[in-house]
This record gives structure tokens, C-alpha cells and sequence, in this order.
């Protein structure tokens, strides 16, 4: 058990028999009131982010997850395979666990996944990837300044827009929280 006034970010706990991971922890103390501490966590289950409220004295119970690098194989219609590359055992996680965030990943790549009592909960991705674009129309030489894009699609089958200038096979970076273009990737 530990105390809500112990839930900094990154903590994990449960509640109401869902786990919980804090992404923001805010102290409130309004004068000779009781104290009360708001977090903003993330459910570990179905990735959502909600408001929690607790009064300063709740204890709610702790939850240990691990995280395990694993590396990418393959997607089926309903779920995802991956290996551990050293007992090359492999974990098959459900789209559900994963969300959307899963068309981010190559196969052959390496992500950390968060476990608890043996259940996949979660992913780690990086805030920026590096993706080729795999369609798009020409580039444009000297728009380099402007705020007008194009369509393109990447190597993992995603849309996104990019600048005028993006060429076929290109590298660029996308912000993994957004899917959007961030620049493009250094050879």
C-alpha cells in the first residue's frame, strides 16, 4: 500500500482493480481543509488518460510492473507477435493492448513492453521515429520555407502530410505521440 501523496509521475498503482500509471501529480491544500491530491493517470489496460482525485490519506495498493525488450515479428488480424531474442519465447498481445500506437513499429524492431503478473499492459515508444516515405508526389526544389504540404504515405502503410519538398525515399522523422511530420532524418 502506499499513501496518494506518494503518486509522482511514473508511479504505478491500482484502483478499483484497474492499473494505473500517474502522468501528472498535483498537491492541493485550500485552507484549514484536508488536503487533496489530483493525478492525471494513464489506464495500463486500455491506454486511456483520465482525472483522479484522492484525499491525502487514501492508500491505494502498489502495482509492480516490469518492462521486457522485445522484438517485433508480425501482425495478425487481431493481435500482435513478438520474440524475446534471448529464450526466443514468444508473446502474442492483443491490437487492443497495443491501440494505435502499434503502426509505429517495423517488424525486426525492438521496443520495451510493460508487464504485470505476466500480462502485457503497455508499450515504450521512442518520441520521434525515423520512417521512409514510400509514396508521394515529386519534390519541389526551394519550397523549402513554406507552410504548404503534401500527401505522402510511409513504409508502414501510414498518411501523413509533408512538406513540398519530401522526395520519394526519403527519411524523415515523425512524432510518435502526434504522427506528424517533424523533419527530415540525417543520413
Amino acid at each position: 500500500m502506499i499513501a496518494a501523496t506518494d503518486l509522482k509521475a511514473g508511479a504505478t498503482f491500482l484502483h478499483q482493480s484497474k492499473p494505473y500509471q500517474v502522468v501528472k501529480y498535483e498537491h492541493i491544500k485550500v485552507g484549514r481543509g484536508g488536503a487533496t491530491v489530483r493525478v492525471t493517470v494513464r489506464n495500463l489496460e486500455s491506454g486511456g488518460t483520465e482525472e483522479k482525485t484522492f484525499s491525502s490519506d487514501v492508500k491505494v495498493d502498489e502495482v509492480n510492473t516490469y518492462k521486457k525488450k522485445l522484438q517485433f515479428l508480425y501482425r495478425t488480424a487481431s493481435s500482435c507477435v513478438f520474440v524475446d531474442t534471448k529464450t526466443y519465447e514468444q508473446t502474442e498481445i492483443p491490437l487492443s493492448v497495443l491501440g494505435d500506437s502499434i503502426n509505429f513499429i517495423k517488424e525486426g524492431e525492438s521496443i520495451d513492453i510493460f508487464f504485470w503478473d505476466e500480462r502485457p499492459l503497455s508499450f515504450e515508444l521512442p518520441p520521434k521515429i525515423t520512417l521512409m516515405v514510400s509514396e508521394c508526389d515529386p519534390g519541389v526544389k526551394g519550397n523549402s520555407a513554406t507552410n504548404i504540404y503534401k500527401p505522402a504515405t510511409l513504409e508502414n502503410g501510414m498518411k501523413i502530410k509533408v512538406p513540398l519538398f519530401i522526395n520519394l525515399g526519403d527519411k524523415i522523422k515523425v512524432d510518435t505521440r502526434t504522427g506528424a511530420y517533424v523533419e527530415r532524418a540525417k543520413e
